[in-house]
């Protein structure tokens, strides 16, 4: 299925403010080329090794978000040039992230994931793991935590979705109080193709977009 142009326009215009990461994952360069040319700077990755070689093939100024669940032992090889990681669930996996930094030279942005969801197959810390790990946080030098992250519940209920982007919402205002030399506060990434819309009116600063641009995945 072709990049669908028309809905990438149509986003880009609604979108005030507001980042839009296209997410690629399983798609072919060609696809990610299309909408390059079209403007599109922000692309949004779930696979290292699949990250890896697209950064290799692709424009340099392409600002690569790694957005799945980033495991310890394949931080090393987004490292030299990863924009944004989204999914950090846990200090383990922050404190990895600053050792591969230091060692290339680079701070790395990061956004603390927060389990928001219903489902408990979705990854992310809970309010207290949350205050813990930001704490441990500010002895860190080569990662900038630059705000939140979370996934709704997969439900059509769309007061449920839009009641957890709020708790979210509550959460990064809470947080954004802290001043420190390695927080930079000003992200909140929430909503996906089927609920972007709640997720900015709760007051995301960022969203996820795939399918609507990119069409399903088979």
């Amino acid at each position: 299925m072709p990049v669908n142009k028309e809905k990438y326009q149509e986003i880009s215009a609604e979108l005030k403010g507001v980042t839009l990461v296209a997410v690629s994952k399983t798609k072919p360069a060609e696809d990610i080329w299309e909408l390059y040319e079209l403007g599109q700077r922000d692309f949004g990755e779930n696979y290292v090794q699949e990250l890896v070689d697209k950064q290799a093939a692709l424009p340099a100024e392409i600002r690569w978000h790694f957005i799945g669940h980033l495991q310890s032992n394949k931080v090393k090889h987004i490292a030299p040039f990863v924009h944004l990681v989204h999914g950090v669930d846990s200090f383990k996996l922050l404190k990895e992230i600053d050792k591969q930094a230091e060692k290339n030279s680079r701070v790395i942005d990061c956004l603390l994931q927060v389990h928001i969801a219903k489902e408990e197959t979705k990854f992310g810390m809970d309010e207290a793991e949350l205050d813990a790990c930001i704490e441990q946080a500010k002895e860190l030098r080569h990662v900038r935590i630059r705000g939140l992250m979370g996934m709704a519940s997969f439900t059509e209920d769309s007061v449920i979705v839009r009641n957890e982007f709020a708790y979210l919402g509550l959460l990064f205002n809470k947080i954004q109080k802290i001043v420190t030399a390695n927080f930079q506060f000003d992200t909140l990434s929430m909503g996906m193709s089927g609920d972007y819309r709640i997720a900015i009116a709760e007051g995301s600063t960022m969203v996820r977009i795939g399918s609507l641009l990119f069409g399903a995945r088979g």
